[in-house]
């Protein structure tokens, strides 16, 4: 019997276009001959609305959006009673980006569905998602952060020159001001004084209602991807030739000018600590799966976690598979499956843990 594979992507999400080029290169990478894959896609209202079987290329992410006027209680149901296989082999490929998919709300709803899923648990994806929160457990595990501050919008409101003041306060110029639960560079400014922090701030704000507002580091950013469940390994660093201050969201996705240097141009000594460094990362905010932890690394050889993402892009400017491609040679669809195997996995080993007295 063929596993059946449903791959969910798109969702309400700043990160929705994102999710959906992640999607069409999972669906055009998984084996039609091993796996049954069933597209899944969540508009930005939150309906579920399945495409089907698929049994063709995708050649464009149009063909990956569809519209639907029901509601999303519905739609789930609708997903839940005709088009998952009950009794079969079923997993679960969440390709989600950002909120209510990458933050563990997914997730949950899996838990409860007693499905099997591909990548982290609710745990991780809620701590991996919340800048700050992930940023004060690193601290706790005396894991190396920048110095760092944060921000709710209730706080800010009541007194913008006082929450001004204790940002200046504590961190040195220049900053940099992000929405606290979002990734893909959505919503981050830099800024170099108070005329452009205060633009910053009302920038990120319009995201979430929590920001992280961190000082700069001059230093090379890494990305490191770690594949693993109980035993997690890390890939070799790969980093970004910069041709901008930071990679902003057009950066990444649109514009394209983003040039890929894998293996990253560090000494031996340096990249090992730096991949000891990531599965440390990994292991303290209880990941499963996959992630990508991308680390700053200065001119003398200082490291500095920046952030983890638990669900990282898998479109075709990514970086995590080309860093397994140059690591041990694992393709795109070998990791897919890899993906797919620890998911499946870490389902048995939660279903032989005792739940009732």
């Amino acid at each position: 019997m063929k596993t059946n594979v449903y791959v969910l992507y798109g969702g309400k999400s700043a990160e929705h276009e994102v999710s959906l080029k992640s999607a069409s290169a999972i669906l055009n990478a998984l084996d039609k001959e091993k796996y049954n894959v069933y597209p899944v896609f969540i508009t930005k209202k939150g309906i579920w609305c399945s495409l089907g079987l698929l049994t063709h290329k995708i050649e464009s992410v149009e063909e990956l959006q569809v519209s639907s006027n029901e509601s999303i209680s519905n739609s789930i149901g609708r997903f839940l009673t005709d088009v998952l296989e009950e009794g079969e082999n079923n997993i679960v490929f969440p390709a989600l980006h950002g909120t209510n998919g990458e933050d563990g709300t997914i997730q949950g709803l899996l838990e409860l569905l007693d499905i099997a899923y591909v990548g982290n648990e609710v745990l991780s994806s809620a701590v991996g998602m919340d800048k700050v929160i992930m940023k004060d457990v690193f601290v706790r595990h005396n894991l190396p952060v920048t110095n760092y501050t944060s921000m709710k919008l209730n706080i800010w409101k009541e007194d913008k020159e006082k929450a001004y003041r204790e940002v200046e306060e504590k961190l040195t110029y220049p900053y940099y001001v992000k929405p606290a639960n979002l990734g893909s560079s959505v919503g981050v400014s830099r800024a170099e004084n108070r005329k452009e922090l205060e633009k910053a701030i009302i920038e990120a704000f319009k995201y979430d209602t929590k920001i992280i507002i961190e000082e700069e580091l001059i230093a090379r950013e890494m990305q490191i991807s770690v594949v693993g469940n109980d035993y997690p390994k890390a890939s070799v660093p790969g980093e970004f030739i910069m041709e901008r201050p930071f990679f902003d969201y057009n950066a990444k996705y649109i514009d394209g000018k983003i040039i890929p240097v894998i293996p990253a141009r560090l000494d031996p000594d340096v990249s090992q600590k730096v991949r000891d460094l990531a599965v440390k990362a990994f292991k303290a905010i209880n990941c499963y799966g996959l992630a990508r932890v991308d680390i700053f690394v200065t001119d003398d050889n200082k490291i500095f976690i920046n952030e983890i993402n638990t669900m990282p892009g898998f479109t075709a400017l990514s970086m995590s598979p080309a860093l397994w491609k140059a690591t041990d040679g694992t393709t795109y669809s070998e990791l897919i499956e890899r993906l797919i195997e620890l998911g499946f996995e870490r389902y048995r080993q939660k279903k032989a843990i005792l739940r009732t007295r």
